[in-house]
């Protein structure tokens, strides 16, 4: 088995149990949601993105999120992100014991606004404090950016404003950024010029990219995110997820997807692809009873 330490070995973020479900057509009960977690943790996935701390009334299928915090099992090793907006998620998040927090960003001023009703520098405002208050308690941050490389109502985004972004979220104190095409319609030109421009002012070792699938070009922009150095690429069981704020944003990369094609790559990656198919399995079939 090849060791973490390895310089090809590729860390899996799994993100269904919070990208993948807070937009599903089905509202899945407490329960399943925290053995949707439990049968991901046995799977050998390194983060699993657990819940969101946003208001309840923007994001009613994640309502219960203090709920399956305290519910989960924790598997050593294993690191559990919740999405915190703003201070008053952070408080909630930290209650139940997370000790890894994720805020979004977005590289478009229109989707900024509609998504979390502020500008780019607003939010950056926001989240001093939460990034504050989580170095002084010893949190793991991870800074997403969306939009970062097309937007449904701005385009094509300049990889100079992502970068800066990035750069802004790593020196308020993120330990983590991760790119996101939202909508999934980024080809591998666009994610190119976009990593240019990043990597220029950050290390590979402190990016991630999160790819949705909308067209099938997602395993294509990984491996030119992998063949730039990045080695931490975002994926949901079961290919759940979309934003719910994006028009044409449904389709995150499926786990088994990006499992096969590390596969085929012989990039080592430690995750089991039958537990994580069981898993999704396990939460869909919840949805038929």
């Amino acid at each position: 088995m090849a060791s973490t330490a390895d310089p090809d070995f590729v860390r899996i973020v799994e993100v269904a149990p919070r990208d993948g479900l807070q937009n599903h057509a089905h509202a899945f009960s407490t329960e399943a949601k925290i053995a949707f977690v439990d049968a991901l943790s046995r799977s050998g996935l390194p983060m699993i993105e657990a819940a969101s701390f946003v208001n309840p009334k923007a994001v009613p299928l994640m309502a219960d999120a203090v709920e399956v915090m305290n519910g989960i099992e924790r598997a050593p090793g294993v690191r559990y992100l919740a999405l915190v907006p703003n201070e008053k998620g952070f408080d909630r998040a930290l209650a139940c014991g997370t000790n890894s927090i994720a805020l979004f960003a977005s590289a478009s001023e229109t989707f900024s606004q509609r998504n979390i009703n502020c500008t780019i520098a607003e939010s950056l405002d926001r989240f001093a404090p939460v990034l504050d208050r989580a170095r002084a308690d010893g949190l793991w941050v991870r800074g997403y950016i969306s939009m970062a490389f097309i937007c449904p109502f701005e385009g094509v985004i300049s990889p100079v404003q992502t970068a800066r972004l990035a750069s802004d979220l790593l020196t308020l104190g993120c330990d983590e950024i991760c790119l996101a095409d939202t909508i999934g319609t980024a080809g591998v030109k666009t994610v190119e010029s976009v990593l240019d421009a990043t990597l220029a002012t950050i290390p590979a070792g402190r990016l991630a990219l999160h790819m949705h699938d909308t067209y099938g070009n997602a395993v294509d922009n990984i491996d030119i995110g992998y063949d730039a150095g990045i080695r931490v690429f975002d994926s949901a069981a079961g290919g759940l997820g979309g934003c719910p704020f994006a028009p044409g944003a449904a389709g995150n990369l499926a786990t088994e997807r990006l499992i096969l094609h590390l596969d085929h790559r012989s990039i080592p990656h430690g995750v089991d692809m039958q537990q994580v198919r069981l898993a999704a399995e396990q939460l869909l079939a919840t949805s038929a009873s």
